[in-house]
């Protein structure tokens, strides 16, 4: 089943997710449903407030960039309850997209590495240090499911250069792709 994306300004992207229950009997179906959605709106990643579910669950695969970096190649997995609980100090800003804001590119910068304890879909625990664009793809996911957006890391003045723009979303004012929720 393919979802409609919650665009910015929907209030469950703002929320604080829910543990997952790892034994919930519908937990592998809506994997495999943020999979399809995700790949219908020719997204890398995806976490469940985007498709309107507080959840700390969400998905990603990478292997789009395995041509730069060839360690992504069919990295494809679902983040359930994840905690990320180290950061490097060392950063590095890249530009970024997310589904939630249509055709919206900033730069962001983010810690180059990272430490992660997850669940997978199967209830296997994880505790796994990610680096370069998984990493960067993981954090993106990690920040919805925590209440933020990726617009939150950047500037004031920037934000303020860009209000027009985010107000745009709310209003359903832009164009995607894909099927989209506007907010209430």
């Amino acid at each position: 089943m393919i979802y409609p994306i919650y665009v910015y300004g929907s209030p469950v992207l703002r929320k604080e997710t829910e543990q997952v229950p790892v034994d919930a009997p519908e937990l592998r179906q809506l994997v495999d449903d943020m999979f399809e959605t995700m790949y219908a709106a020719s997204g890398v990643g995806l976490a469940a407030p985007q498709i309107g579910k507080s959840m700390r669950l969400f998905v990603i695969d990478a292997s789009p960039y395995e041509e730069d970096e060839p360690a992504l190649a069919g990295f494809k997995k679902a983040f359930i309850n994840a905690d990320i609980y180290e950061r490097s100090e060392e950063a590095i800003t890249m530009e970024e997209g997310c589904l939630s804001f249509p055709k919206l590119y900033e730069n962001v910068s983010r810690p180059e590495r990272i430490r992660i304890r997850y669940t997978d879909e199967n209830g296997v625990e994880h505790d796994e240090e990610y680096s370069g664009m998984a990493a960067r793809v993981i954090q993106h996911e990690y920040d919805h499911i925590e209440g933020k957006v990726f617009v939150d890391h950047l500037s004031p003045l920037r934000k303020t250069l860009l209000s027009s723009k985010l107000g745009s979303f709310a209003k359903g004012k832009f164009r995607a792709s894909y099927k989209c929720k506007l907010p209430k």
